[in-house]
């Protein structure tokens, strides 16, 4: 039971999340940026729950974005995955008191991000212009992303805290 109600708070959660960023922070958009609400969902259960959870919310968030703004079905599912994947290694660092290492690794998944998705969809076609982006799409974006994470992830993590109460409480009581 605390499984299903687990993967139905996540799917909750992706759903605000991509809403989110496909209504409210479209108008409010800084130089035609907007955070990607869904990198910060990823990494947070990568850390928080591990490599396989992260895999698993990163392939929903990504499929979510392929099938609704992407034009290849599997390729933000692909990156996602990664980052989810790449994030739960930093499981057995990670302790929800400090707020750096989220920090550091949503800055550094955003990072990998902006670069991954450059090279696949600019580079590759031949749009050799990396500072531009750079300059005008991946950082802003990055800063955004880092000023959201800030109020984002402090709910995640307060979420993650009660399902995990929820969770030892309920095993107590088979044991």
């Amino acid at each position: 039971m605390q499984k299903i109600k687990r993967i139905f708070i996540c799917a909750i959660i992706i759903l605000v999340c991509f809403l989110l960023e496909t209504t409210i922070f479209q108008k409010l958009a800084l130089a035609s940026v907007i955070p990607n609400t869904l990198i910060i969902v990823t990494s947070s259960f990568g850390f928080m729950r591990g490599k396989k959870e992260g895999l698993l919310i990163g392939f929903a968030c990504g499929l979510l974005r392929d099938i609704m703004c992407g034009n290849l079905i599997g390729f933000y599912a692909l990156i996602y995955m990664l980052i989810g994947y790449a994030n739960g290694f930093f499981k057995s660092v990670f302790y929800d008191e400090d707020i750096k290492l989220p920090i550091a690794l949503i800055a550094a998944s955003e990072l990998i991000y902006g670069l991954v998705v450059y090279v696949c969809l600019f580079m590759l076609k031949s749009d050799f212009h990396f500072v531009y982006y750079l300059g005008h799409i991946i950082m802003p974006e990055l800063i955004y992303t880092i000023l959201v994470t800030i109020v984002l992830y402090q709910l995640i993590l307060n979420i993650n805290r009660r399902l995990e109460k929820e969770e030892k409480r309920s095993a107590s009581k088979f044991v």
